[in-house]
């Protein structure tokens, strides 16, 4: 399944808001430097989806916050 993921960066708080079935927001504690926040994304993810974290791959939006991400569950 693909999902567009709107990632917020430096949030106080880690979590996952799903906004309908194809839509999500990711809040994470990792700044958007170096791939830190898009490996803390994937991690977070996982966790929520309960799947590995090789199942959850970036499809677009590498350096932006709106992102296609595709869980394969």
């Amino acid at each position: 399944m693909i999902y567009s993921v709107l990632v917020k960066p430096n949030s106080k708080t880690e979590s996952v808001e799903i906004i309908d079935d194809s839509a999500i927001v990711v809040r994470t504690h990792k700044p958007a430097h170096d791939g830190e926040a898009n490996a803390d994304v994937i991690k977070i993810l996982s966790k929520h989806f309960h799947t590995a974290k090789s199942n959850i791959n970036i499809v677009k939006g590498q350096t932006s916050k709106h992102k296609l991400i595709e869980i394969m569950l």
